[in-house]
Order: structure tokens, then C-alpha cells, then sequence
């Protein structure tokens, strides 16, 4: 085993650089995630946000998509107090990976490629990842030595029992994901469907915990009471909210949110399975349990305190 990524790999300790690869856009957990992280800044020192492409009803391509989430990242910047902050914010991807050879150039891989040539593997740059993984695998087939200097959380696929792959985060640039976890890069992986679906909010907690508390926690929680009664109107629901996930891995002190073991990570396939025969070259953290109420709680002290 290479024992700089598993260094690299122990639980995250004292305060930390982060980026943050989002496309906002798309649901309404990434705004959770982002205004969490946000919140812990004695934590939590973000120094990018970018945004991620995506193709779903909510956008007419990838690259609208990506467009859409660039906007939704600032409107949160303002809606949080934080416009300040909107000097870090940067478009992404326009497209998905053509192949695992070339990337696709954007602001966001090339100020992913600044920020991480500035780290080391003693002190590196921890790149939150809950959209597709374009933007970071472009910027390590740019310069695949930052694959020393980062550690990549990614909320990506299902877990390893699941029956397929068909997460929309995976599924949607399968090249990208085979390139970060063939990188050598440190990478922790948080997977949907089996792990972090545990994670979930319903409307009546949503209106208790969140509403009238300021305009940050009304904001999240009008969006996700409206994006949930469009496909489940007059029926009882509860809503994922799991990208929160990814961010809180940060703040994850003594394995008080989630609990994870260092395992052999079979590579995803165009087949939408794991290989049973291709597996990443170094350890991967992965994520195995949510204690939800805890991080559920945390979650509201800092957005309500916000």
C-alpha cells in the first residue's frame, strides 16, 4: 500500500483547504452541502466552488446545465451573507470527458490545478466532489502530479452491493470516474443508494427545524418542500438530502457522522457494474454508514445559526 495516500486518507483533523465541485443546479442538496460548509470556517477554509455540468429535465445539456449551477452558486453566495465570496467561484465543464485521455479545459480544472499545486501530500487540498466528476478528472489529466497533493471526496455510484452503478453522479461521465480513481490521488468515496440515502429530511421537519429560522435556512427549506410536492403532491415524503454527506466528511471528528473503512476499489465499467477484475491502484476510504440524526442535527445548528 502507498503509505503517503493512506496518510493522506486518515480522518481529517484541525482545519483544512477545501474546494468544492457542485452542480447547484440540478437538486436541492447541493445548496445544503454548500451552506454547510460554508458555516464551519473554523473548519472548513473554502478557496473554490465549481460549478459541475449536468443533463437531466432541469437543463437542456451538460453545458446549460453547468451554467445554471454556476448561477445557482452565487445566488446562495448572496442569499448566505457570503457574496464576498463570489471571487471564488468558477464555470466548469462544458462537456463530459470525450475519453480518459483528454480533458476538458475550464476555469474550474484550471484554478483546481492552481489551488492543488500550491498543497502538498502533508498538507493537501481536500476536493469535495457531488456532481459528475469532470472538472477534477480534467484537471488531473492536465497535471497528473496533483493526484499527490489532494484528497478527492466523492459522493459517486452505489454501494459495492448494490445490483449497478446507475447513480446520476457516476453514470453521467463514467470516463471521468475511472480517471480519478486510476489517478493515485487519495479518494474517499461516498456511495448513493446503500450508504448515504440514509440521509433524508421530510417536510415537517424541513418546516419545524429550518423555517423562520433566517433567509439561508428558509431558502433551503421552501426549495425542498417544492421540489418534493412536484413529484409527490398531497402524499406523505421524505427527500435525500445526501450530498450534505460529502461536505460533512470534513467536520467527521472521532467518526461522529459516518463511519468508513480503507478498502480495494473495484473501477466502475460502460457496463454500469463494478469490474470484478479492474480495481484502483491505490486504497480507497469508503463510506459505509450514516449516523443520520447526528449529522442531521449539526446540520441545523449551523444553518440556523448562520
Amino acid at each position: 500500500m502507498d503509505d503517503s495516500v493512506l496518510s493522506r486518507l486518515q480522518p481529517v483533523s484541525g482545519r483544512v483547504d477545501a474546494v468544492l465541485d457542485t452542480d447547484t443546479y440540478n437538486e436541492i442538496d447541493d445548496q445544503f452541502a454548500l451552506s454547510l460548509m460554508l458555516a464551519c470556517p473554523e473548519r472548513i477554509n473554502l478557496v473554490g466552488i465549481y460549478a459541475a455540468p449536468f443533463l437531466n429535465p432541469r437543463s437542456a445539456s451538460p453545458e446549460d446545465g453547468m451554467l445554471k449551477s454556476y448561477a445557482e452558486i452565487l445566488k446562495l453566495l448572496d442569499i448566505s451573507g457570503h457574496g464576498d465570496m463570489k471571487t471564488l467561484a468558477y464555470q466548469g465543464s462544458r462537456s463530459y470527458l470525450p475519453d480518459e485521455r483528454t480533458p476538458v479545459d475550464s476555469p474550474a480544472a484550471r484554478q483546481l490545478v492552481r489551488a492543488a499545486l500550491a498543497h502538498t501530500p502533508e498538507n493537501p487540498l481536500y476536493v469535495v466532489a457531488i456532481g459528475a466528476i469532470t472538472n477534477v478528472a480534467s484537471a488531473l489529466l492536465m497535471r497528473p502530479e496533483i493526484a499527490g497533493s489532494t484528497v478527492i471526496v466523492w459522493l459517486g455510484g452505489h454501494a459495492l452491493h448494490w445490483p449497478d452503478t446507475r447513480e446520476f453522479n457516476m453514470a453521467q461521465d463514467v470516463a471521468a470516474a475511472r480517471v480519478v480513481l486510476k489517478s493515485g490521488a487519495a479518494v474517499v468515496m461516498l456511495p448513493c443508494f446503500g450508504c448515504v440515502s440514509e440521509f433524508r429530511i421530510s417536510e415537517p421537519e424541513l418546516k419545524f427545524w429550518f423555517k423562520g429560522k433566517n433567509s439561508l435556512a428558509d431558502y433551503l427549506a421552501d426549495g425542498a418542500i417544492e421540489e418534493a410536492n412536484s413529484y409527490a403532491p398531497g402524499r406523505p415524503w421524505s427527500r435525500v438530502i445526501w450530498d450534505v454527506c460529502a461536505a460533512a466528511y470534513l467536520i467527521n471528528d472521532d467518526d461522529r457522522f459516518m463511519n468508513s473503512r480503507i478498502i480495494k476499489m473495484p473501477l466502475p465499467g460502460y457496463d454500469f457494474k463494478y469490474s470484478e477484475t479492474e480495481f484502483a491502484p491505490v486504497p480507497v476510504r469508503y463510506v459505509w454508514y450514516i449516523h443520520r440524526d447526528r449529522l442531521m442535527e449539526e446540520l441545523i445548528k449551523r444553518i440556523t445559526r448562520a
